[in-house]
Order: C-alpha cells, then structure tokens, then sequence
C-alpha cells in the first residue's frame, strides 16, 4: 500500500505542477502547501530557527512563481522546490558573511527573464492581480526585484526609489509575505474544493458499486468515463471500456465485493482504494486490495490503472 501511495503523491505532483505551468496559481498554491514541511525543513537545516526562515521560504514561493515553468519532471517537483529553498538558504549564509547586506536572489538567464516565463506558463495575470494589492510603497520595489532586468540588486532599487537600502530589505519583506500569503489564500481556498470534491467521490464510489450490483455497470461507464476511456494495469493497456465492463461483472458473478477503504480526489485524479472480499469457496479469487487510479478529462474519467495489493508472502514453518 505505501508503494500506491507514493504513485499517488507523484501522480498528484505531476497534475498540479503541469496545471500551474498553465497558469493555474490554486495548483501552485497547493504545491507549495504539500510540500511546506520538507521546504522548511531545508532551511531550518542550514539557517536554524529564526525570521530568514520565513524569509527564505517567502522567497521560494515567488521563485516558484516566475520559474515553475523550468520543472522538466512534474512528478520531481517536490525535489525542486528543496533545491529553491537550498539555494535561497545558502545565498542568505553567503550574504551574512558580507559586509554589506545586498542579498541576491539568483534569476533565470537572461533569455528566460521572470517576464518570459511569466509570459509562458500564464501566471503573470495571477501575480500582477497579487501585486496590485499592496501599497504602493511595497509595489515599486517588488515590481523592479522580481519584473525588471537591470535595477534587481538592493542598492539599484533604493537608488531608483529614493529610499535607504534597509527600507528596501524591509518593505520587499513585507511585499514577499503579502505574496505569499495571497498564494496561502489560493490553497485555502482549493482547500474547501478539495473536501469537497473527497465527499463527493466518496458519494461517487458507493454509487457506483451499487449500480454494479443491480447489473448498472454498463451505464455508469457510458455516463461518467469518456468513449475511448483506456484500462491499464502495471502500465500496460488492456482494453477499455467493453473490459472494464467484463470485468466487473465477472468479479460480481464470481462473488468478489468490493469495498471502500478511501477516496482522493482531486480535478484532475482519483484513486479509489478498495478492500476486496473474495467467495468461500474461491478464497484466492482476487487479492486482497486493489486500487482505481483515474484520470480526468473534461469531468469525466478517460483512463484507469488499476493496482492489486499484493498477497502476503506464505509463513513457511522451521522444521527440527
């Protein structure tokens, strides 16, 4: 079960890194909300507790946001949003051994400007929305740290805005917490769909066990699946729906139930876990669990995998 879990979490990766890539900021609200505690235990590790902590991680949210399109392995993400926070804890570790406080965070290159890849994966509207509500005071110098090309360092920014280097290490503070937390508020609010979405698909799976049982199968996968829905197992494809529909009621005839055990569900995934009670007189029918794992087009699901728990491995006996 732990191995279907962890497919589930990459699979849940790869779904929302690639919908943040298009421009969904709820998803990159919820990246960043799964994997807030291995992230800030990256920068407790080499920071210790204190505010560059919450610094580190605040910046980390808008690194993600300028450069989630750079993530060549949506299933990795998890992995990549350390490496943000590695990198922006070591960069506060070489700035403290300065004279100087002009921290610097490390920018794409200058083919791939914040702008550029803002432009590509959709996410500008969302930021600039974020951005319009701070002050004025915090917005001039969040704009040109993270938007501008040439005027990025501290001292360019105060020298532009007329204000003393400190003020501007304080006001981009508060600009990268407002950011974050309207991020956190993207997540809350994903949050609610997401218990939403979990009671409805329990709802979902009870319903359709029932329909199977009054020999209904048939018409909750011409319903709820696409026409060209694909079955697979261990990877490979099987068939689809003729097979999913076979199978089904080749279990039932056979005696085979299956019962809920949990439900994810997310937009674009669901995975149904079952616990499966095979006949008396067929004990070793099925294993013992086997898991749905679907995908989702347009609301309706277009692909399973399915994944049988594996059987106990046999005690075997020590003889004298």
């Amino acid at each position: 079960m732990t191995r279907v879990l962890e497919d589930v979490e990459r699979a849940e990766d790869t779904a929302l890194t690639r919908a943040a890539q298009r421009g969904d900021a709820t998803a990159l609200g919820l990246l960043l909300e799964r994997h807030r505690p291995g992230m800030r235990a990256v920068a407790l590790s080499l920071l210790g507790p204190g505010p560059d902590v919450d610094d580190v991680m605040q910046d980390a949210a808008l690194v993600a946001l300028r450069r989630i399109g750079d993530v060549r392995d949506p299933a990795a993400v998890g992995a990549w949003l350390r490496m943000v926070v590695r990198n922006g804890s070591r960069t506060v570790l070489r700035a403290a051994r300065r004279t100087e406080p002009l921290a610097e965070v490390p920018l794409p290159p200058a083919l791939t400007t914040p702008e550029h890849v803002l432009d590509k994966h959709a996410l500008r509207d969302w930021i600039w929305e974020a951005v319009e509500e701070l002050s004025p005071a915090l917005r001039l110098p969040v704009v040109l740290r993270y938007f501008s090309t040439g005027v990025t360092s501290y001292q360019q920014i105060a020298e532009a805005c007329g204000i003393p280097v400190g003020t501007v290490r304080s006001r981009l503070n508060q600009a990268r917490a407002g950011l974050a937390r309207a991020l956190e508020a993207t997540a809350a609010g994903a949050h609610e769909d997401a218990r939403r979405r979990t009671e409805e698909g329990w709802l979902e799976v009870h319903e359709t066990l029932a329909a199977a049982e009054r020999g209904e199968y048939d018409k909750v996968v011409a319903d709820r699946y696409t026409p060209d829905v694909t079955l697979l197992s261990a990877g490979r494809r099987l068939g689809g729906s003729g097979l999913l529909v076979a199978g089904m009621e080749g279990d039932l005839s056979a005696g085979v139930r299956q019962h809920p055990a949990n439900v994810i569900a997310g937009r674009s995934l669901v995975v149904w876990e079952m616990d499966l009670a095979n006949p008396p007189d067929a004990p070793d029918h099925c294993p013992p669990g086997v898991a749905w794992i679907m995908t989702l087009e347009g609301g309706r699901i277009d692909r399973v995998s399915l994944y049988h728990t594996p059987r106990p491995a046999p005690t075997v006996q020590a003889t004298a």
